[in-house]
C-alpha cells in the first residue's frame, strides 16, 4: 500500500462539478492499493496517517500530528500510485489491485483512522474526481507499507 500525504490549507473534492468532501486545514492522503495488500499494510498506512508529526508547535518545529493539532484529514483511493512507467510512456497499472480486492481495503483504512477518533472525508471509489486544494509548506510524504517490513 502506498500513500501520498500533504500538509493541506484546504481541500475540497468534486465530482461531476458537485462538491462531495472537503476540509480545513489537514492531510490530504492519496492511497494505491496493490494485490499483495494485507490488513497489516493497512495498518501500518493508518497508524503512520494519524501519527506523522508534520504540523508546527509552539516553536515553529513540524513536532506534532494530525490529530494533536486539531486538523483533518480527507482520504481519496488512487490506484495510479502504482503506475509503472519504466517501459516506454504509457504506465502500465498491472500492479494495482482491481476493485473487488482495493474497495474494501480503501473503506478498511478509513474505518481504521475513524476508529482512532479521527473524522475522515473521503474521494469517491472509482470516480473521476477533482481534487482542489491548497498545499501548506509544501509538505509532501510518500509512505510504502513494502518498504516496512
Amino acid at each position: 500500500m502506498r500513500a501520498v500525504i500533504q500538509r493541506v490549507k484546504r481541500a475540497t473534492l468534486s465530482v461531476g462539478g458537485e462538491e462531495v468532501s472537503s476540509i480545513g486545514g489537514g492531510l490530504m492522503v492519496l492511497v494505491g492499493i496493490t494485490d499483495s495488500d494485507t490488513k497489516k499494510d493497512m495498518e501500518y498506512i493508518g497508524n503512520k496517517i494519524v501519527g506523522l508529526r508534520v504540523f508546527n508547535d509552539e516553536n515553529g518545529v513540524m513536532n506534532v500530528n494530525v490529530g494533536d493539532s486539531q486538523n483533518e484529514i480527507m482520504v481519496v483511493s488512487q490506484f495510479t500510485l502504482y503506475g509503472d512507467a519504466k517501459k516506454g510512456n504509457r504506465p502500465s497499472y498491472i500492479r494495482a489491485a482491481k476493485g473487488e480486492i482495493s474497495e474494501p481495503m480503501y473503506e478498511d483504512l478509513i474505518a481504521y483512522i475513524e476508529s482512532k477518533g479521527h473524522k475522515v472525508a473521503r474521494g469517491v471509489f472509482g470516480a473521476d474526481m477533482a481534487i482542489d486544494m491548497v498545499a501548506d509548506g509544501p509538505v509532501t510524504i510518500l509512505i510504502d507499507s513494502e518498504r516496512s517490513f
